[in-house]
């Protein structure tokens, strides 16, 4: 849900719903790294709720877009994380000597 003027789109805030802290301080890092931000932080309104606002406020892009360039760049870092953790996974797996498992009878 998106919330604050509807003439001037470089500074709302964003309601996102069943979600916290994990998500939250990932997107505002993604975000502050981004040149068209100029300010960016987000708040738990109460901490027994699942809901985040992220206030942004941009250099004078829309900042729906730039919150969605963001989200796009947040999702192919953890695609990375991903492949790159599964590639070490897999290279550990093949060095190592297969052990048997001894029965006890």
């Amino acid at each position: 849900m998106e919330h604050g003027s509807l003439t001037d789109e470089s500074l709302p805030t964003f309601s996102v719903i069943d979600e916290d802290h994990t998500l939250a301080n990932s997107v505002r890092f993604v975000l502050n790294q981004d040149p068209r931000v100029s300010f960016c932080e987000y708040s738990i309104p109460h901490p027994s709720d699942n809901n985040v606002n992220i206030r942004v406020q941009t250099t004078g892009d829309s900042a729906k877009d730039v919150l969605k360039d963001a989200l796009h760049d947040l999702e192919a870092m953890c695609q990375h994380v991903r492949s790159t953790f599964d590639a070490s996974v897999t290279e550990f797996k093949e060095t190592q000597p297969m052990k048997k498992m001894e029965v006890d009878e």
